[in-house]
This record gives C-alpha cells, structure tokens and sequence, in this order.
C-alpha cells in the first residue's frame, strides 16, 4: 500500500494542534506544577492526598495502561463537565488557565506520569 504523506500530514494537522503534540515526551514538572497552581488546581487536588478532588497520583494510578487516559485528562481540565462530590452536590470543573496545547499537553503527561497512587472509580472522585 502507498501513503501518500501529504494527504497523511494535512490530516494529522486537520486533527488539531492538540492531538498533535505527544503526551509521552518529555515532562517540564515545573512548568505542569506552575501551570496546576496558577489555574486553581491545588485547590481541589494535590500530588500525594485526596482533598475534595483526588490526588495525582490516585489519577495517574487510574488510568495506568488505558489508551484514552490522554485524551479523557485532556477533555476534563479544558471542557468544564460537571463533577460530583463526596456529599453529592456537582460542580462544573473548573478549566485549566491555558490554552497552549503544549502546557496543557505537559501538565497531563505530569499527572499520568506520577507513581504509587491506588485506584479508584474515576466517576465518583473528579
């Protein structure tokens, strides 16, 4: 079969500069760290706790090994979808302060990269 890489690359960039960029490089903790501050997430969620959100690593440790981890991260700090809490009330989520695909893409690589958290129902924690 011949792939014609024009055609193949006008597609790639049609999909959106978001799914452009890999998750997997290489991840600037300082600036996902910064950006997770500066956008109000700490509020709710931190590295090693459950706070009203889950913690990052109880995150990553959820959706370790799934193909959609990337993309599912990626809709929930940027779409606003509701959330629902510990005592059953729900919130809109509140959206990262970026619209770089690059940070956002960076800030998602750091959280899915973290070790050592447990598992969880990801529907009734974030």
């Amino acid at each position: 079969m011949r792939v014609n890489f024009r055609v193949l690359i006008s597609m790639f960039v049609a999909t959106g500069a978001i799914l452009a960029l890999p998750v997997h490089a290489a991840v600037d903790v300082e600036a996902a760290q910064a950006l997770a501050k500066s956008s109000g997430c700490t509020k709710c969620h931190a590295v090693d706790k459950k706070k009203d959100g889950p913690a990052y690593r109880d995150v990553a440790a959820s959706y370790k090994g799934a193909a959609d981890a990337e993309a599912h991260l990626i809709h929930h700090i940027t779409s606003g979808e509701k959330v629902k809490f510990d005592d059953g009330h729900e919130e809109d989520h509140k959206k990262v302060k970026s619209k770089d695909p690059a940070e956002i893409n960076n800030l998602v690589g750091w959280i899915l990269s973290l070790e050592g958290g447990k598992k969880y129902t990801p529907n009734t924690h974030h």
